[in-house]
């Protein structure tokens, strides 16, 4: 695996960190800007929505420019959101700051994934895009609970200092680490990357990846409080528990990352059946704790880790050009924001456990949404 595929991962770290950092400096933020708990949840939620929206149009509007330099541009922008949080005397200049920040982790998102298919030979792109997610993983399992306990010791503004070294770091990196693409790669057509969209079977590959982190992030959204109030954990307990949910992603993720190019289809299609073993059996025994725990783990395993295999079909279906990658981060997005928000009616209406019979439903309307692609009935034996 080339070294600087690795290096890009340093920057999903960094990015994912930022993403993450306001879940675990909630009663900070509403103490030093004034506001509510459910007004710091909105800074989330814009963070989200401005990656889903808001990526896309920056992708498209460094198109023209060669990846590299693409990414230290979207470095500066993500550098400068991070700086604008770190100072930030209202709660109007943290939202948009959150804007700003969301909208460039999407782009980098987009164009990082195009350099690792570009900078490996076929057949091993998806093992690259499972190295890419590793930070991601990484950014659940160490950047989340580093930069709260930043925020509890030195205050919250520490950690979003903190996180804007840490994309210093990242873009010097990059910066040294990255090779410049070759003349006839440098740079992307928005002719040709649009014209990508008029394919079907991208269109039917989508929703899929949706689905997929619907599924999975309505039960991760909810599972702290499902983990003590309906398993009967201590609170003290449940970091250690997200910490070994956190482990089991990394080894999913590198599991699917070495089969996405060759079974495509089928690790998908088994990814969200067991997703939706793990997420009904979560449902019907969480107030027992051992299979509460083994389920939990089992959504570690097969959850978020789908993501090399759903790039791999997303890029057949399309190609691997940042504006493809851009959209496809989207639609995984907009899959967090459907399972976080629809999280929060279901428990109203079933209990702590209603998010997970929604991520099973979820799931399930995943394994539907493979039924049309022709592939999928030619891999796929019945």
């Amino acid at each position: 695996m080339p070294r600087a595929v690795y290096v890009l991962t340093v920057g999903v770290f960094a990015m994912v960190t930022s993403e993450f950092a306001v879940s675990g400096l909630m009663p900070q933020l509403a103490d030093g800007l004034g506001v509510t708990i459910p007004q710091v949840g909105y800074l989330i939620t814009a963070f989200a929505v401005a990656m889903a929206a808001g990526g896309p149009f920056l992708t498209v509007a460094v198109l023209k420019v060669p990846q590299k330099r693409a990414l230290m541009l979207v470095f500066a922008l993500f550098l400068a959101g991070n700086i604008l949080a770190a100072t930030a005397s209202s709660y109007g200049v943290m939202l948009a700051a959150r804007i700003l920040t969301g909208t460039a982790s999407q782009a980098f998102f987009g164009v990082a994934i195009a350099m690792c298919v570009r900078l490996t030979r076929p057949g091993v792109h998806g093992r690259a895009i499972a190295v890419l997610m590793n930070g991601l993983m990484l950014g659940t399992l160490l950047g989340l609970p580093l930069s709260t306990v930043i925020g509890e010791r030195l205050g919250w503004r520490a950690a979003f200092w903190g996180i804007a070294v840490l994309t210093v770091i990242a873009a010097v990196c990059t910066a040294v680490g990255v090779p410049r693409p070759a003349r006839a790669e440098a740079r992307s057509d928005f002719r040709q990357e649009m014209a990508v969209f008029r394919n079907p079977r991208l269109w039917l590959a989508l929703p899929t990846s949706t689905l997929i982190i619907g599924a999975t992030f309505s039960a991760f959204s909810y599972v702290n409080p499902i983990l003590t109030e309906v398993t009967g954990f201590d609170a003290g307990t449940v970091p250690l528990l997200l910490v070994g949910y956190g482990a089991a992603t990394v080894i999913g993720n590198t599991v699917v990352g070495r089969l996405a190019d060759r079974y495509t289809l089928q690790v998908l299609f088994c990814g969200l059946l067991l997703n939706l073993v793990f997420l009904t059996g979560f449902a019907l025994f969480a107030g027992i704790s051992a299979p509460a725990l083994v389920c939990l783990m089992g959504i570690g395993l097969v959850g978020v880790t789908m993501n090399p295999a759903m790039a791999t079909r997303v890029q057949r279906a399309g190609n691997a050009g940042p504006l493809v990658n851009s959209v496809h981060s989207s639609f995984i997005t907009l899959g967090v924001i459907i399972g976080s928000s629809a999280g929060g009616p279901a428990i109203d209406a079933y209990g702590l456990r209603g998010p997970l019979w929604l991520g099973a439903g979820l799931a399930a309307l995943g394994l539907v949404s493979l039924l049309p692609d022709r592939r999928f009935r030619r891999e796929v034996p019945e």
